[in-house]
Parts: structure tokens; sequence; C-alpha cells
């Protein structure tokens, strides 16, 4: 068999002014935030394909971006741990438990699932705030960029699902 077929990928070697320890710590909050952010895709892409009612076009549509956008996030977190040296996280049991997002098995209402998911794109986002503050103090500066600007989606997100959730 090639060395190259028995290559493992736990970790990298990695030549940074941010120390190892402080890239171990930072990758373990990403990781945190990637498995929130598998969480939340699924449900928004579960919700996407459930949604039924008055305002199906307009939450399935919305639903669509944000799950598209949700995948795309995914990579780029994993892709984040790998280049600080740390295994990106996987299997789905270790994603929900490490997410601060609820897997959910039923169906809501269209108001509800609007309401679920405006709720977690904020817990997600203040689960990135957490990680911000570390990866600043270890001057790692692309990994809270990486998460500033995923924070501000999230919040975006939100604003846009409690806009339609709003009763008239």
């Amino acid at each position: 068999m090639s060395s190259a077929l028995k290559a493992r990928s736990e970790t990298i070697p990695v030549s940074s002014s941010v120390s190892a320890e402080d890239r171990t710590a930072v990758a373990k909050g990403i990781a945190k935030a990637l498995s929130s952010t598998y969480v939340l895709y699924h449900k928004t892409h579960g919700f996407h394909w459930n949604v039924t009612g008055p305002l199906f076009y307009s939450v399935h549509k919305l639903t669509d971006d944000q799950y598209q956008d949700l995948a795309a996030a995914v990579d780029d977190l994993a892709e984040r741990i790998r280049a600080l040296g740390a295994a990106a996280p996987m299997g789905l049991e270790g994603y929900i438990d490490q997410s601060v997002v609820e897997d959910v098995n039923d169906f809501p209402n269209t108001g509800e699932m609007v309401k679920q998911l405006a709720r977690d794109h904020l817990a997600v986002a203040d689960q990135m705030r957490e990680v911000v503050a570390r990866a600043d103090q270890a001057q790692d500066v692309y990994s809270a960029d990486l998460l500033t600007a995923r924070i501000g989606v999230h919040e975006e997100a939100a604003w846009m699902l409690n806009a339609i959730a709003v009763d008239g």
C-alpha cells in the first residue's frame, strides 16, 4: 500500500507566531462553532423542505439561501481548524453534543420554525463571540476575522427571520 494511503491527519505541523497552545485552544473553540453551524445547517435544511402555509415561498426561499451559506461556512471553519494544525471534528453525535443548536425531529408550524431558527442563529453568534475573544487574546487575527464575519451573517439571518415572525 502506498505511504500516501497510510497517512493520518489528526494534526499537522504549523509554523506561526501564534503559539501551539493558543492555536489548540482557538481550534477547539472553532470546532464547537463548526458543530453548531452544522446542526443549524441541518435544521435549516429540514425546515426548508417541510415549510407549509401562506409564508411558504418566502420562508422556503430564505432558508434556501441560509442553508447554502451555512454549508459553505462549515467548510471554511473546518479548513481554518486544519490550518491551525488540529483535526476538524467528525461524527454527527459529536456535532450534536457540542452544538448550542438543539436538534429537532418534529415539524413545528412555520411561525415556530422561523422563531427557532432566529434564536439558533443568535446562539451561534454568541458562541462565536467567545472564540473571537480567545483568538484576539492569542493575536490570531485571521480566526477572529473569520468568526467576526460569521457573527454578522448570523445576526443578519436572525433579523430576517424575526422580521417574518412579527405578528401583524
